[in-house]
């Protein structure tokens, strides 16, 4: 198939996958700093499968709350629970590497289908030696699996129009792996990372240029030659004497660049200090987790997080007390300044074409539900449903609509045919029906079940019927609920959501 993409392998220098480290703003970084290309950390096809993409990715996540906002431009795939797994952006697209982890072919082809138009490339990690990794049979477990190898490669190859690579790790033999690597070039691929080091070997361990420069001279796809952070690659000129050292056509960079990612400058590294500071000011762009952000921060301060400094880099707790240790107090409160505002412009806005869309025949009031206002189990549907019921009102109908603009809710109940919504737009289905039941309830002056309303009725008669039922229990009957009770109290129960948590 043909790749529809000017990405090439030769001659570059790559920003490595790793875990907690490859996420947007170190790759942003890195690409300032003159890497070519940068690949993500490792995601695993199953939590990619589950996640939305959010086109575009305007987004912008205050802890639970979400909302539309343009400042971050950003393209995210978002988990069911919030969490964004994978956040990239149109600097990036023609250069990263999507990385994945996966076992199965059917499914790396589903996760490639969902990011390919966002990357630049997908690679399938075949290297990683650690257990979160391998007890999947991912990793390097598929190192022993070459038919596996095989399908997952040529299913992704013949399926998408981007390019696939790998990243692998040297067998025990040379003769093995130099036989499993042309088998892999007959599948397709663009190009194949090494880290020349086998799957039992650690970084203090020496890495095999000469295991690497033999698969090079075996195949003629590129090779892109990773491990010499620890015996070669200290500052950039480096890079060029591993390169040669392995006749590479590529280098792939990992704890020299976690260290310090100016080791792409050709100019030379920058200080510390500087590097570092670059690196929050993306990280607070682009809204990175502060505990990601964190744990990048420390691995650049390494031997320094006994100063204090870094003691008070480990003892933060948000975005914000960390840009206050390195003394970017001021940049964090412009940043979030210009998000609040554009937070507030927008909110006006959406709520201006609310307002235009209205139907006037609503009854619209601003509310909210709050579980914590009412005893367990008791909800404004639930009354509202009674009432209808001794009014002899049809049931209450509820309409509800998610807006695609945030994915918040917002829903109209209609009773006695009269709709009747909440102003206020809601995360859940089920909280945007009871916010509308609240409206009707308060307009038609009816209780609603709150605590603060004192007795509450609704418990009372439950209490009532268990008490009928023991009575008859004692007085030797079945203990049987008279039937047009049960199903009165039943009925209602079945309709009402109980609020999330």
């Amino acid at each position: 198939m043909t790749v529809n993409t000017p990405l090439c392998f030769r001659g570059k220098s790559i920003l490595a996958p790793m875990v907690r480290v490859g996420t947007l703003p170190m790759r942003l970084l890195a690409l300032d700093y003159g890497a070519d290309i940068v690949y993500c950390e490792e995601l695993i096809d199953i939590k990619m499968l589950q996640c939305k993409r959010v086109v575009n990715g305007k987004l912008f996540y205050f802890i639970c709350f979400s909302f539309h906002i343009d400042v971050l431009n950003t393209v995210d795939f978002v988990a069911p629970n919030e969490r964004i797994v994978f956040r990239t952006c149109e600097r990036e697209r023609h250069c990263v590497i999507f990385q994945m982890g996966s076992a199965d072919a059917e499914r790396a082809l589903a996760v490639a289908k969902l990011v390919e138009s966002d990357v630049a490339g997908i690679d399938i990690n075949m290297g990683c030696p650690k257990e979160y990794s391998t007890k999947g049979g991912m990793g390097a477990a598929l190192l022993s699996n070459p038919d596996k190898i095989e399908s997952i490669l040529t299913t992704l190859v013949k399926g998408i129009c981007k390019p696939v690579t790998c990243k692998i790790r040297i067998l025990p033999s040379v003769e093995d792996t130099v036989n499993l690597v042309k088998r892999i070039e007959k599948t397709g691929i663009a190009a194949i990372a090494v880290h020349g080091r086998n799957k039992e070997e650690r970084p203090q361990h020496p890495v095999h240029c000469d295991v690497i420069k033999a698969i090079s001279e075996a195949v003629s796809i590129p090779v892109i030659a990773n491990g010499g952070s620890h015996d070669f690659i200290k500052e950039y000129m480096d890079i060029e004497t591993f390169q040669k050292a392995t006749a590479a056509s590529s280098v792939m960079i990992a704890r020299a660049a976690m260290w310090n990612p100016s080791i792409f400058r050709k100019e030379g590294l920058f200080p510390l200090k500087k590097v570092m500071q670059d690196y929050i000011k993306y990280a607070v762009r682009y809204d990175n987790h502060y505990t990601n952000t964190k744990y990048c921060l420390c691995q650049m301060l390494r031997e320094q997080l006994e100063t204090t400094q870094g003691k008070k880099l480990h003892a933060a707790q948000s975005t914000q007390e960390i840009c206050e240790v390195f003394e970017m107090a001021d940049f964090y409160e412009e940043t979030t300044t210009v998000f609040t505002a554009k937070k507030t412009s927008l909110e006006t806005k959406i709520h201006d074409e609310d307002d235009q869309m209205d139907d006037p025949d609503v009854i619209k009031m601003a509310v909210r539900f709050d579980k914590r206002e009412y005893p367990p189990q008791i909800t404004p549907k639930m009354y509202l449903l009674e009432w209808c019921r001794k009014e002899k009102h049809p049931q209450p109908v509820y309409e509800t609509i998610q807006r695609p603009l945030d994915r918040l809710f917002c829903s109209v109940v209609t009773v006695a045919e009269q709709k009747y919504k909440s102003t206020l737009w809601d995360k859940s289905k089920k909280l945007a029906e009871q916010a509308a039941a609240i409206v009707c309830l308060r307009t038609l002056g009816v209780p609603e079940g709150k605590l603060c309303e004192g007795e509450n009725h609704l418990i009372n008669k439950r209490r009532r019927e268990d008490q009928e039922r023991l009575n008859n229990r004692d007085q030797g009957d079945d203990g049987a609920e008279p039937s047009h009770k049960k199903a009165n109290f039943i009925e209602g129960a079945s309709d009402i959501n109980v609020p999330e948590m």
